[in-house]
């Protein structure tokens, strides 16, 4: 047998030594990372208007209708709100309600109406108020609904009779309530302040 030289056992060697070191052991193997599992984002609670109570007073001629309603998640969620009122099916007002901020303001909130019920015929009438939030698009983002029933006895017979009566008055303490006509009054202005801004702008 050829016994191999000292040339021949160093290529074995370095052969050898190739080969094992390319054999992956426990140790080698390539640590995997654990994916954290990520908490799920809670969904935003949608905004909502629920009206708690509807409540109604008589003296002498008038009716006092009091609203009180809640805004959820909270009233930091809303800034204005619509809110109609209907007699016998008809609306007889739309008010719109500015809702007030602040660190002592509660999610809720009451206002109140006083109609004028001079000349509405004795009987049953239907009260409903409804309330909306609305995109500046105009689409409804919440809404709420809530009617009574009233049996209404005039203290007096008047001789001219209408069929809805005429809201003299509504007011808040936690509100800003602008009515329809303050509103129109409000857009006047607003065009009369444009108008002389485009006066100087062409005198200029």
């Amino acid at each position: 047998m050829v016994k191999p030289t000292k040339s021949q056992r160093l290529r074995e060697k370095i052969r050898t030594d190739v080969k094992y070191s390319k054999q992956s052991t426990l140790g080698d193997l390539p640590k995997t990372h654990k994916v954290q599992p990520t908490n799920p984002v809670a969904p935003k609670p949608p905004k909502k208007i629920e009206i708690t109570e509807v409540n109604t007073s008589t003296r002498e001629d008038e009716l006092v209708m009091e609203v009180a309603f809640r805004l959820l998640p909270s009233r930091a969620s809303f800034s204005r709100i619509t809110a109609d009122l209907y007699f016998d099916d008809q609306k007889i007002e739309s008010l719109h309600l500015r809702i007030l901020q602040g660190p002592l303001a509660s999610d809720e909130s009451e206002f109140s109406s006083v109609l004028n019920m001079t000349g509405i015929v004795q009987g049953q009438h239907i009260l409903r108020v409804e309330m909306h939030d609305f995109w500046c698009s105009g689409e409804k983002l919440a809404s709420a609904s809530k009617e009574v029933a009233i049996e209404y006895f005039p203290v007096r017979r008047e001789d001219r009779l209408i069929r809805v009566p005429i809201v003299k008055s509504s007011a808040s303490a936690d509100l800003a309530i602008i009515s329809e006509m303050e509103k129109s009054i409000y857009r006047e202005i607003e065009k009369e302040m444009k108008r002389e801004s485009a006066c100087r702008r062409d005198r200029w």
